[in-house]
This record gives structure tokens, sequence and C-alpha cells, in this order.
């Protein structure tokens, strides 16, 4: 689906850098189908196993630690597409820190080239109340997984709780919980605080990935 978003904007595009790849969703993908692929991310741990998954895949992609407010200084070069992919941005849990992290991105972006982001539409969540987000039942290796999440609104944040319930059939099961926080930025600021960063051509594509992307060019260079 990434793919053919890049081919339709960026057709000769080929160097990738996703900067904040988690275990490597996008990167292996982009990967597997002929991009040079860098990717960064905040977690050591999450770098790893994003590691672990190039080998297995024979994937040649270089991997590294890296702060997203921080990728050009850590990169230190230029590539046609940078991505941020599955509502990624919004750990940072202000405007300033956002603001800081798109102006990265367009450091590191070439002239010509493109960003895209993908978050979640906050416009669409009700964060008057405490909800439960429902993430079904996973069966692995005779064990049942059941997911889901507790959102705690304090806009303009919330936070996330996130359980699962090990069930290895007998009378007790063991549940499981992971913590975060996100801020419940607006798609709208989020395009705006893309162009205050540089990038030019902003807009919104929806029905094309799983969450409405946010997509950015940064100008060729003139003469």
């Amino acid at each position: 689906m990434l793919d053919s978003v890049i081919r339709e904007r960026w057709v000769d595009a080929l160097s990738v850098l996703d900067v904040s790849c988690g275990i490597g969703t996008q990167a292996l993908g982009l990967s597997g189908l002929g991009y040079h692929v860098t990717a960064s991310d905040l977690s050591p741990e999450e770098v790893e196993r994003a590691k672990q998954e190039a080998d297995k895949r024979n994937l040649s992609v270089t991997f590294s630690v890296a702060d997203m407010r921080q990728v050009f200084s850590h990169h230190a070069c230029q590539f046609d597409i940078v991505i941020s992919c599955d509502n990624s941005v919004p750990h940072l849990l202000s405007d300033e820190d956002i603001l800081t992290a798109f102006r990265q991105f367009y450091q590191c972006t070439r002239p010509g080239g493109g960003c895209i982001i993908s978050v979640r539409d906050y416009e669409k969540e009700d964060f008057s109340k405490q909800q439960v987000k429902p993430y079904g039942i996973r069966e692995d290796n005779g064990i049942r997984w059941l997911l889901w999440q507790v959102w705690d609104p304090h806009p303009p944040t919330y936070d996330v709780a996130f359980y699962f319930v090990e069930d290895r059939g007998g009378p007790e099961c063991h549940t499981y919980v992971m913590r975060s926080k996100y801020y419940a930025v607006s798609i709208l600021s989020l395009m705006e605080l893309m162009r205050t960063a540089g990038f030019d051509d902003v807009h919104r594509l929806d029905d094309r990935f799983f969450q409405p992307i946010i997509l950015g060019t940064k100008k060729a260079q003139q003469g």
C-alpha cells in the first residue's frame, strides 16, 4: 500500500528512511520490494527485534537507535522518502516536539522527495469518557491470547493500557499490561506543522492505508 502511494508521487524514489521503525513492519516490507531502507527507532529492544526479522528474511536494512526529534543529527544524510507510520508521531506530547521532529524529517528529505506519515484520526474519537478498545483473540502454539486497550483521557493527551490475557487452558490465566501516553493531535494540526517545517503540497489521503496518510513534498532545487 505504501509502495503504491510512493510510486504515484515519487516515481524514481529508491531510498527510504523509516524514523519510527519499531520491529520493522514497514521497513521490512519496503526493503522486500527493492527499496534501500535505513531505519531507526527510540527503543533499542525493538530495533534489535527488527534486525532479527530482517536476518530471517535475508533483507539488507540499516538499523540504529535514534529519537525522531534528532534523526538528521543522527543519520546526517538525505533520502528520497521519509516515513513515520502506525501513529508514531503522537507519542510526542506537544506541538513543539512534533515541529522539532518534522524539521528533522525535512532535513532528511532530498529536494524533490517526500514525507509520509500515518496517524489515527482523533477527531473521530470520543475523549469525554474512558474507552475500551477490543483487539480480538490470537492463537499461538496452543495458547489463546485475548487483547484489549483501555484509554484514559486527559485532554489533550490520553493514557493507554494494553492488556494481554494468556490462556493456556487451565483454571487460571495470566494478564500482562503495557502502558503508554499519546497526544490526541488532529490531522489538520499535523498538516499545518508539516507546512511550518518547510514541506510543500501537504495533503491527506484516506482509504489507501489502514490509517489516514499525510503527505508532504520538499521542493526541488531551482536552477
